[in-house]
């Protein structure tokens, strides 16, 4: 672009020459490169958005066009969906050892199981701290650390229980392996403050960079006395936090020199967020829950807010409203927004090559819409939406890219299934 902005400013000198004349231009004679032809991009879908109900809060109109209800869009590609494994009681979260096996959390129980590719299920592995397992607590994600080839570290979240009530804590310890597996020497690196008692809304998604930073989303606890510190910078209610894998701060945080704030928070002014990943540019992109209506995909950056409870797209599972306005100044507009809501949790951006027709797709699990839902990107903005798996009857909890390119999937129930899904 630099080079492209000097050659325009240097034609513009040249053609402003006090002769009037232009000069002859120099010889050039290297031998010329024909330009490679360049692919046009397809175009954008249109038509009917997914069939969906009336929002909830139809009074509030999107601040620009492309918000919500996108134009429906259909996967061309096969799908063959197959059951890897079941019997886990609500799992939450899978993530892949470098020998393709997978860890899977399963939330009320507090246990961690180690899964072989064909479905055979490890021993629960031992070690792991207790858990207060109530409504939505218990064990939550977990992430294999950067560097696990030389220490052996995974993390992961989970509601810990406390005096006076609970909180989720981050935790690392080392895996080891065998018969009975177990982790050895657990430290707790993060815990969320202060102190509630609450069995609801405290997000727990892990997020590694590749900088080596380590992001941990979480929520406003739902209660009142929670909900209201979720823009408060003293609170790590309704946050993304950023922070080392030992639990230090980084020092380029936004709010490090903040008198009073939390250092280790990124951002702020969020509902409950259970799904995030990292785009191909390394950016963090997160859905969160909304109440009735509102649920939010957005672009956490440093610093900024994004204005739960202040501002949002819908209103109490009473029908009361929660806001005056959907915008306010200082505060974020959603990337994209659902009225009603598909109550996400889990994430990835697809990366593969065994579904080129999805490459840099956002996928997000659907727990009450019991969907895949895929969301087709061009330029930051949504363009496509469709609700995938719906023959399944099935509420998704969690979505990874496997090493493969398939997707795999949890899905919520006392009988938990892990399902994977490859081009038919």
């Amino acid at each position: 672009m630099r080079t492209l902005s000097m050659a325009i400013l240097l034609a513009a000198v040249l053609s402003g020459c006090s002769s009037g004349k232009t000069p002859n231009p120099p010889v050039d004679d290297t031998p010329q490169t024909p330009e490679e032809p360049q692919t046009p991009e397809e175009p954008l879908p249109s038509g009917p958005h997914v069939t969906q109900g009336p929002p909830n809060v139809p009074e509030f109109e999107p601040a620009f066009p492309g918000q919500t209800r996108v134009p429906a869009i259909q996967t061309k590609t096969a799908l063959q969906v197959t059951e890897i494994a079941s019997g886990f009681r609500n799992p939450w979260a899978i993530a892949f050892l470098p020998d393709q096996r997978m860890l899977v959390t399963e939330k009320p129980t507090g246990s961690l199981y180690i899964v072989t590719p064909q479905g055979v299920k490890s021993p629960a592995v031992a070690g792991l701290p207790r858990v207060d397992g109530r409504g939505q607590g218990g064990l939550l994600d977990v992430e294999v650390g950067p560097d696990y080839a030389q220490s052996g570290l995974i993390y992961w979240t989970y509601y810990e229980p406390r005096t006076g009530g609970n909180g989720l804590a981050v935790a690392r310890a080392k895996l080891v392996d065998g018969e009975q597996p177990r982790v050895e020497g657990v430290q707790v690196i993060f815990r969320m403050m202060p102190t509630l008692e609450s069995t609801l809304h405290a997000g727990g998604r892990l997020v590694f960079t590749p900088d080596g930073k380590l992001f941990v989303t979480l929520g406003e606890r739902s209660i009142l006395a929670g909900r209201v510190q979720a823009r408060d910078v003293k609170s790590h209610f309704g946050k993304v936090v950023r922070i080392n894998p030992d639990g230090s701060v980084p020092n380029d945080n936004p709010f490090v020199n903040t008198e009073g704030a939390k250092p280790e928070i990124w951002s702020v002014g969020h509902r409950n967020i259970l799904s995030a990943a990292l785009d191909r540019q390394h950016r963090l992109w997160t859905v969160e829950m909304g109440p009735q209506g509102g649920d939010e995909l957005n672009r956490p950056e440093a610093g900024k807010d994004y204005g739960w409870p202040t501002i949002g797209y819908g209103e109490e599972y009473s029908g009361a409203p929660i806001h005056e306005s959907p915008q306010g100044p200082g505060m974020e507009q959603p990337v994209y927004y659902w009225d009603p809501v598909i109550s996400p949790s889990g994430m990835t951006i697809y990366t593969g090559d065994l579904f080129p027709e999805w490459r840099d797709n956002v996928f997000i699990g659907g727990l009450s819409s019991q969907a895949l839902v895929r969301l087709m990107m061009r330029n930051d903005r949504v363009v496509g939406e469709e609700r995938l798996l719906t023959d399944q009857r099935v509420r998704v909890r969690e979505v990874v890219q496997g090493p493969e390119g398939a997707l795999y999937l949890l899905t919520d129930a006392t009988n938990g299934k892990l399902l994977k899904v490859t081009p038919r």
